[in-house]
């Protein structure tokens, strides 16, 4: 904290323990994990490309990122489960990462940050530091499908040629897929896609009443036409999906409700 306090910015370059005690030097806290990261097979995130680097690490400790000042930023995160790797000054050559770049009996893959370090050094200048913002995949174990429903204009044969795609990808992907679809001359209401058929009237009532039933993790409403987006919207003005924790995949409920609104959509 003192070498931080001097006018002149002198580089500094924190490894495994280096992370916590820059960290606590900046201001932030940290906490005990329940089991620690231990390894020589750690996947780490560099916010700033998103690229994910495979490192060697052994701590039980780890950064709290909210606690950090609002001049410095998270540089890495665990591809596991979501903990810091790393912090970075936002315009002063001060950083440091949670696991062991140097790879003394591991993977190489971070030896850059010694060169980045070196430049500072060598280069003693100010630069802006830029991340993008990441959050861990959710893992979708169950997944409503609103299908393609009557032969209408708008919502016949190409939605359920989408939605027995996505049906297959998500077979493919390890997910089970529930179809909620009245029209049994279709692809996707075929033996052997679905999990699980509905033969019901892809309406709000009857979709409540399957969520309920199912209580799957996602619902995919863009494979369905005009049937399934009106649905979706009101299933979302109702409160549905945030009653039953479903989680929209695909077309966010705003940018259908936009798309739905000419005015809106030209704006």
């Amino acid at each position: 904290r003192s070498v931080m306090r001097r006018p002149n910015s002198i580089p500094i370059f924190g490894i495994c323990l280096g992370n916590q005690l820059l960290s606590l030097a900046a201001g932030a806290k940290t906490y005990k994990m329940k089991f620690g990261n231990r390894g020589m097979n750690q996947p780490a995130i560099d916010l700033r490309t998103t690229r994910c680097y495979i490192t060697p690490q052994n701590h039980g400790f780890a950064v709290d990122t909210s606690s950090l000042p609002s001049e410095w930023v998270p540089l890495m995160v665990n591809a596991n489960d979501g903990t810091n790797e790393g912090v970075i000054h936002k315009m002063r050559p001060w950083f440091s990462v949670q696991f062991h770049p140097e790879a003394c009996g591991g993977p190489t893959d971070t030896a850059f940050l010694f060169h980045s370090f070196i430049r500072s050094i060598s280069e003693p200048f100010s630069t802006s530091v830029t991340t993008i913002p990441y959050s861990l995949p959710v893992a979708q174990r169950k997944v409503l499908v609103l299908g393609s429903g009557g032969l209408t204009i708008g919502q016949a044969g190409e939605f359920d040629y989408s939605g027995s795609q996505a049906i297959k990808a998500l077979r493919e992907s390890g997910v089970q897929s529930i179809v909620i679809n009245p029209n049994i001359a279709t692809v996707q209401t075929s033996a052997g896609y679905a999990d699980r058929v509905y033969f019901l009237p892809v309406t709000p009532e009857f979709v409540t009443h399957v969520i309920k039933r199912e209580r799957p993790d996602g619902i995919f409403c863009t494979f369905g036409g005009q049937t399934a987006l009106n649905c979706a919207v009101k299933l979302n003005e109702q409160g549905v999906f945030e009653k039953y924790n479903v989680r929209v995949l695909g077309t966010p409920i705003s940018a259908i409700i936009t798309t739905e609104d000419r005015e809106l959509f030209a704006q």
